[in-house]
């Protein structure tokens, strides 16, 4: 149901010229949908109650959303009224459908108000559309006794007018009056201002860390050359393949291909482990949890 501009307007007009149903009328109209979905009988139940749909969008629009949108909303719900109707049930449509109306009105008023996602349950909602008809009722009745209400003493009335959590209070009263901005917006009018994006932290490593990494993964390397400088070339093939492969392999492929058993190459590795551990002892923890 796209409505822009004066096709807009020419909607609401039309839907306001639409014929009233009366009671058997509608229920007719309502079985033929849900027993035989006869799409003609759900046209004309939707069509005459989309003035009550227009109707109720108009009540939103002080929240800043294109009255057409509100309109294409207020659409949606009543069709999803329409569909899970039950005229056995012996209500009238138009009380029924008023529920799923305000239900999608008020979720596309909540998703489209901030980027900051304002919540979705019952009482969030309540909140998000109560909160300040009811500040300011208990304002006028404040005044009216002449008392000045302070902020915490009003917001946690309003907590209790509303039946909702303090903080969730706190934290409404800040979306609703606060706005969005973009983090690469500057911080002053001067074309070369600072952006808001440079103050956040970063929790990555600062330069210092990554430094300070690096020279240790330098001296870790240097201190490995030097142990394994000490070791025959069969030993430093055992060392490697076993602990500086990324997919490290078994004593048994290495006694394979060396002809060796696989008890051998297990006596060759721990020999040449233990003389890097005589080469490097003391010199880093870091190594002898290497070789561990």
């Amino acid at each position: 149901m796209p409505f822009d501009g004066q096709d807009d307007r020419q909607f609401s007009r039309r839907a306001m010229k639409a014929e009233l149903l009366d009671a058997e009328t509608e229920a007719q109209l309502a079985y033929a949908w849900r027993d035989h979905r006869d799409e003609a009988a759900l046209h004309r139940l939707i069509t005459a109650y989309m003035r009550l749909a227009i109707s109720m969008a108009a009540k939103f629009r002080r929240y800043g959303a294109p009255m057409n949108d509100l309109i294409q909303e207020a659409g949606l719900g009543l069709m999803k009224a329409a569909d899970k109707f039950d005229p056995d049930r012996g209500v009238r449509f138009s009380t029924y459908a008023v529920w799923w109306i305000r239900a999608s009105i008020q979720d596309y008023v909540m998703r489209n108000w901030s980027l900051v996602r304002t919540g979705s349950t019952s009482s969030q909602k309540s909140l998000f559309f109560n909160m300040r008809r009811v500040q300011a009722r208990l304002e006028r009745e404040a005044a009216a006794r002449g008392e000045t209400l302070e902020r915490h003493k009003l917001l946690e009335m309003v907590a209790t007018e509303v039946g909702v959590p303090l903080h969730d209070v706190e934290m409404m009263e800040g979306r609703l009056s606060g706005m969005d901005y973009s983090l690469n917006a500057t911080q002053s009018s001067d074309e070369d201002g600072r952006e808001w994006i440079d103050t956040l932290q970063d929790d990555g490593d600062g330069g210092s860390e990554l430094v300070e990494a690096r020279l240790d993964q330098a001296q870790l390397r240097e201190w490995l050359l030097v142990a394994m400088s000490a070791l025959t070339d069969r030993e430093r093939f055992i060392v490697r393949e076993r602990k500086l492969r990324e997919d490290p392999r078994t004593l048994e492929s290495l006694g394979d291909e060396l002809g060796l058993s696989k008890e051998r190459v297990r006596q060759l590795e721990a020999a040449a482990f233990a003389k890097m551990r005589r080469n490097l002892e003391g010199q880093s923890r870091e190594v002898h949890h290497f070789l561990a």
